[in-house]
């Protein structure tokens, strides 16, 4: 069992090597970095942890954060791959879970949930940062349009579910 951060002893610290967390709401506060959570990373990395926030934001996103954030790297659009920029290169690099052609695949099988989910579902949205996303597709249903009740949520999450998406 992982230890929560209430539980971490003295002992269990110092033989840390790294911090994965998240960023939505954990690392953020109302969706901001408070200066206080921005220099925590800069004194973890600067103590010789490695530092991985781990986003279901889009690859955008993880782009900039691995190029101009103090971390090693990071996951991003929730497990599908982790950037990070190579200091002695000089370089963003890229991992994906899946190969060209089985993202290609699923882009196609993504496009025709959104499309389904947009004609059934009133209210909902292509989020705003979807084009810059590389392996998903986020559907707004709270962000930038009025919250959908329960029962919009679950008829979105039901599409989903038939496409065999999650």
């Amino acid at each position: 069992m992982i230890p929560s951060i209430q539980t971490i002893t003295a002992e269990i610290a110092k033989n840390l090597t790294g911090l994965f967390f998240d960023i939505d709401d954990t690392f953020t506060t109302f969706g901001k970095i408070r200066s206080v959570a921005f220099q925590a990373l800069w004194d973890l990395k600067n103590s010789g942890l490695k530092v991985v926030p781990i986003t279901g934001r889009p690859a955008g996103w993880c782009d900039h954060i691995a190029r101009m954030w103090p971390v090693d790297g990071i996951v991003g659009e929730n497990g599908a791959f982790y950037f990070w920029f190579d200091e002695e290169e000089h370089k963003l690099k890229k991992r994906f879970l899946d190969s060209d052609e089985v993202r290609a695949e699923k882009r196609l099988c993504l496009s025709r949930i959104r499309d389904e989910i947009l004609i059934k579902i009133p209210g909902t949205a292509i989020a705003s940062d979807q084009l810059y996303r590389e392996t998903d597709v986020a559907i707004d249903y709270c962000e930038d349009v009025k919250p959908l009740n329960q029962d919009a949520i679950e008829q979105i999450c039901e599409i989903c579910s038939k496409h065999g998406a999650t």
